[in-house]
């Protein structure tokens, strides 16, 4: 007698949410504040994309909350190591599958990495397999008033793209913006994108005591989860007018390089990022696109310094963006640094600590190494597994030997 089959459930027209922003924006921020005006019996999912191998924004997310995910009824997956979109459509259908299967939600959000290309992910999420199973809302980007007032922001592709392909733009950290600069920006803004709207969000400087003004903030983000997409619709006219054929391009997902244990550099797990019972403490680092990351998971047990941890994080070269969730001398610490902003808080204990660094690499350093190995006729090491990664001056094994010493 054959077996029973499985009875196959059927999503239609859950409302999901892209939340986009460059690296550092504060998209984080804005998915919390998200967060508080769920309803008390609302199911929702949010799915995060990290651009490295470190769950660490699910772990912020969850310590931020006044109660445990779970009975905010908040399912939380993580999809680390690279771009959901740059790959293929596998990773992106995957994961959002086994959230809408295995959690059955009533909203779903969508979090990318700050180093994401929105416009393939909306062309992806705009794909007619996803039409009836998801109903996309606004694409909400947060844009952060800091990093636009430096020209390498400003005029940075992928920082302008993020705008371009926006129906709203939540617009933070501009309390030191004069009105001159305001203006500035919202021209700025319109010559990229003349149909987005502007969301002017809750100022940090603001004092706490101004509800109207919060309450006013968040009512307006409530909106925005219910506001349909004119960028998504604008994505599947092009579709229909301009049909293009099926193709089947099944890529592997990105294992350039696995997490490596400190303790034995030659071990290593292929599902590092994903394993909870892994040989700690590790660090792992790699080469994506421009940038250098590195990351490290610690024993719970392993309590660091919190002031000298501070100091040699920001000692690290050209970072631009640093974060964990930390056991430190002054209790469990979240780390969220960008080069405009510090912000450390406390949290409740954690299964382990966890950091992530993403560097900047020196292109001048690159191409004069790159031109030397040419000159003697030497492959470019950025693409042999053999040599050395060219990478920005910097020992990942004396950062290892620092950050233990660092253990009281």
């Amino acid at each position: 007698m054959s077996a029973p089959l499985k009875k196959t459930t059927v999503f239609q027209n859950i409302p999901c949410t892209l939340v986009t922003g460059f690296l550092g924006a504060g998209k984080t921020t804005v998915i919390n504040q998200l967060l508080t005006i769920k309803p008390a019996d609302a199911r929702w999912a949010l799915l995060i994309n990290e651009f490295g191998r470190i769950g660490i924004d699910g772990a912020l997310l969850a310590s931020s909350q006044d109660r445990t995910i779970e009975q905010n009824d908040i399912a939380i997956r993580e999809v680390s190591g690279g771009c959901i979109c740059c790959t293929s459509q596998l990773p992106l259908q995957i994961a959002i599958s086994r959230l809408l299967s295995d959690h059955h939600p009533q909203r779903l959000l969508i979090e990318p990495t700050g180093l994401a290309h929105p416009g393939e992910l909306i062309r992806q999420l705009g794909a007619p397999h996803w039409q009836t199973a998801l109903k996309m809302q606004a694409v909400i980007t947060v844009l952060s008033g800091m990093q636009w007032q430096q020209d390498k922001y400003r005029n940075h592709e992928g920082f302008q793209a993020h705008v371009r392909d926006a129906d709203v733009l939540v617009v933070n950290r501009y309390a030191q913006l004069s009105s001159s600069e305001k203006h500035a920006l919202q021209q700025w803004i319109a010559k990229l994108n003349s149909q987005v709207d502007i969301i002017w969000a809750v100022s940090e400087q603001i004092p706490s005591d101004t509800t109207n003004t919060s309450n006013a903030y968040l009512a307006a983000l409530n909106t925005q989860l219910s506001a349909p997409s004119h960028i998504l619709a604008q994505q599947r006219t092009v579709n229909i007018s301009r049909p293009q054929r099926p193709s089947v391009s099944l890529q592997p997902l990105n294992t350039a390089l696995s997490p490596t244990s400190l303790l034995n550099p030659s071990q290593a797990n292929d599902d590092a990022e994903t394993s909870s019972d892994l040989e700690q403490p590790y660090r792992y680092h790699e080469k994506q696109q421009d940038l250098q990351l590195a990351g490290w998971r610690l024993p719970a047990q392993y309590v660091l310094q919190a002031e000298d941890l501070q100091e040699w994080l920001l000692t690290l070269p050209n970072w631009q963006r640093i974060k964990g969730v930390v056991h430190t001398s002054d209790g469990w610490l979240q780390i969220n640094f960008t080069p405009d902003s510090l912000t450390t808080s406390t949290i409740s204990p954690q299964v382990d600590s966890r950091l992530e660094v993403i560097l900047q690499l020196d292109d001048s350093d690159n191409h004069a190494s790159n031109t030397a190995l040419e000159n003697e006729g030497i492959e470019n090491t950025l693409t042999s597994p053999t040599l050395p990664e060219l990478s920005p001056s910097i020992d990942w094994e004396a950062c290892d030997r620092e950050l233990m010493a660092l253990v009281i």
